[in-house]
């Protein structure tokens, strides 16, 4: 292992939120720190705040006394960048400004000494381009810690197109020596977290502009359907929206505006009427003291159907099928051909998501997809205006029968965590098959950096067959902008399922 020594010094450059969490993590983890800032009084403040957090950390009961003692010796405000000379790792967490960074690194590299890392915590800029004007580019490594950095296990480590093995390697067992997660990626617009994460916001986004569900509908489908921790309106408002149309634009505009990862106009017009959340008392939601939040759509409760067929092979969302069998009061019959669909009382239909949409079809509802259906509360259903009302009822009664909430909600293809989890899928075969990344690490880094339920790839793997690539096909059929035309890595994919075993079978 070739993390740098605990009795080496870290030393961290910018004293805001990020920078002292990252200072706190080094100190625990035991080495001498040096932290310094441009700013003077934020030097002195951020020396104040890193001690108060630690002190807190001893009255929680999660630090002994000893050992707290011992990592407050081993910090120290400095206020001359001469003094980060001695430093084995420097990581620099100031304004995300490339001029300002890359002015910053080079006055380092005249300082320290030949073995010293050099970090970037940038979260949005090219790691490559921070280093481009240094003598020594092989030595600059991306540390993209996540924030709070005490409490959230996720580093980034990124490699730049110069950055030498063996300076990522030390970068990453240091984190890991630190205690924390460590992922490996390359210098890719928005690293892997803030690239792969895009859709879960883009898609709601999609879905409310389309004026298919409101946004604590849409924030609900996804939490308790698609077992999200958090939906993407209310965690948006959280982060702040300007911070977050930001990281979309700014990867939009690194992809040389690829459709993949087209901003969202309505959330730039949150940001240009100053609704930036939480921090402004207004964002998606508003959060002045006695506006309640609104609540999601929810069905009124209609009566079960007595009888149901069922039809076709209904993939991943087939414990739908066990779970009516088990529910009493519905008799299911089981045809052999056909669908996936079930068949309702009044002759309409009730199929799973699959990228097409209600008024294609002669009275079908659309159910969307779910983590895991048993243990979801909450189903969306699509309907267009043509389907008859006992269709739409006999639909709601069915999965009310179940213990599910149902959200009714326009008629959009893909639904709400079909097409969500659809395109995080293909954005992450994407990364893999560029080498951005190992399957692996994008799955932990999804799981750990924004807590999702599970990694993508993961998930694209518990969606039997090639769902996620036909649903994403049937999608760019209706809407055809590139934005879901499947990547060639998930065409790839889909084209192996469907593919012949060998040449023997098509030659004779």
């Amino acid at each position: 292992m070739t993390a740098i020594e605990r009795a080496r010094t870290v030393a961290v450059v910018g004293a805001g939120t990020m920078g002292q969490g990252i200072a706190q993590v080094a100190l625990l983890a035991g080495h001498p720190v040096h932290l310094f800032d441009a700013d003077a009084g934020r030097t002195t403040a951020a020396d104040a705040s890193v001690r108060a957090r630690v002190e807190r950390l001893v009255e929680k009961g999660r630090l002994d006394r000893a050992e707290a003692d011992a990592a407050l010796r081993r910090l120290h405000p400095v206020y001359d960048l001469r003094d980060l000379s001695g430093a084995a790792l420097v990581v620099e967490a100031i304004v995300e400004q490339l001029p300002v960074k890359q002015q910053l690194f080079r006055s380092l590299e005249e300082l320290v000494a030949a073995d010293c890392l050099l970090a970037t915590n940038t979260s949005s800029l090219s790691v490559t381009a921070v280093a481009g004007g240094l003598e020594r580019p092989g030595r600059v490594v991306g540390m993209h810690f996540f924030n709070p950095a005490p409490l959230l296990p996720l580093v980034e480590i990124v490699s730049g197109f110069a950055t030498d093995d063996a300076v990522a390697t030390r970068a990453y067992d240091t984190a890991l020596a630190w205690g924390k997660s460590p992922v490996r990626c390359a210098d890719s617009p928005g690293f892997l977290v803030n690239r792969i994460a895009r859709p879960f916001y883009a898609e709601a986004f999609a879905v409310y502009e389309e004026r298919a569900a409101d946004p604590a509908t849409i924030d609900a489908v996804l939490r308790e359907s698609g077992g999200f921790r958090m939906g993407p309106f209310e965690l948006t408002d959280l982060i702040g929206q300007d911070v977050n149309e930001a990281v979309s634009r700014s990867v939009w505009e690194a992809f040389y505006q690829s459709p993949k990862f087209v901003p969202s106009l309505p959330q730039r017009r949150l940001v240009e009427s100053g609704r930036h959340g939480r921090k402004s008392g207004h964002g998606w939601f508003s959060y002045e003291e006695g506006v309640a939040k609104p609540e999601p759509h929810t069905a009124a409760p209609e009566g079960a159907p007595a009888h149901v067929t069922v039809t076709g092979d209904f993939g991943p969302a087939a414990e739908v099928l066990t779970m009516l069998q088990e529910a009493d009061g519905i008799e299911v019959k089981q045809l052999t051909s056909g669908g996936p669909y079930i068949g309702l009382p009044g002759g309409g239909q009730l199929a799973p998501v699959d990228g097409h949409t209600s008024v294609e079809y002669s009275d079908v509802v659309y159910f969307d997809l779910a983590l895991d259906y048993r243990a979801a509360t909450r189903i969306a259903l699509a309907a267009s205006a043509d389907v008859t009302e006992r269709t739409l009822k006999e639909a709601v009664g069915l999965f009310q029968a179940l213990g599910k909430d149902v959200s009714i909600i326009g008629d959009v293809p893909g639904m709400i965590v079909g097409r969500t989890v659809a395109m995080l899928v293909d954005l992450a075969l994407d990364a893999v098959a560029k080498g951005v990344a190992s399957a692996e690490d994008i799955d932990t880094a999804m799981r750990l950096g924004v807590n999702y339920p599970r990694g993508p790839l993961e998930w694209g793997r518990d969606l039997t067959g090639d769902w996620s690539f036909d649903l994403l096909t049937a999608m760019h059929a209706r809407c055809p902008t590139g934005r879901y035309a499947p990547s060639l890595a998930h065409y790839r994919q889909g084209y192996a399922e469907e593919a012949p075993a060998s040449a023997e079978e098509t030659t004779g």
